[in-house]
């Protein structure tokens, strides 16, 4: 979760959930880039989501969680304020993303899935990771 949105990605896309982690900043990068963590001795970069997303910033505290996933160049990891469980969801019951998401979400997005309590909004790994490449 960030903000009021739920999000997804799929759960081998998921290499494992941190707690809040100290963060060791990188002078000139962009906004979303928050910094480096150090996961047992391998160098992260960690993305805000919420500024890549285009959502509006909150200040680091304690309960934000650090969800660290794979991609081609090694991990990455992603702060979130809450991540909820795993949920068996197969491709027919994801739709396009509706055209009511403007830029930056809707070109990060791969699409959506309706839930009781709302849309599930599936991320695009490869997408949102992009910036915080070489």
């Amino acid at each position: 979760m960030i903000n009021d949105y739920v999000f997804g990605v799929a759960a081998t896309e998921v290499q494992e959930v941190l707690g809040h982690q100290r963060l060791t900043r990188v002078p000139l990068a962009p906004n979303h880039i928050v910094g480096l963590i150090n996961l047992r001795g391998q160098v992260v970069v960690a993305l805000d989501l919420r500024g890549r997303l285009g959502l509006p910033g909150r200040e680091s505290n304690p309960t934000m969680v650090n969800m660290v996933l794979r991609t081609d160049n090694g991990p990455i990891a992603v702060m979130v304020d809450q991540v909820g469980d795993v949920m068996n969801i197969s491709d027919d019951e994801i739709g396009p993303v509706p055209v009511t998401f403007g830029p930056p979400m809707d070109k990060l997005l791969d699409g959506v899935c309706q839930l009781d309590h709302g849309l599930l909004l599936m991320l695009n790994v490869p997408e949102i990771t992009r910036p915080a490449l070489p």
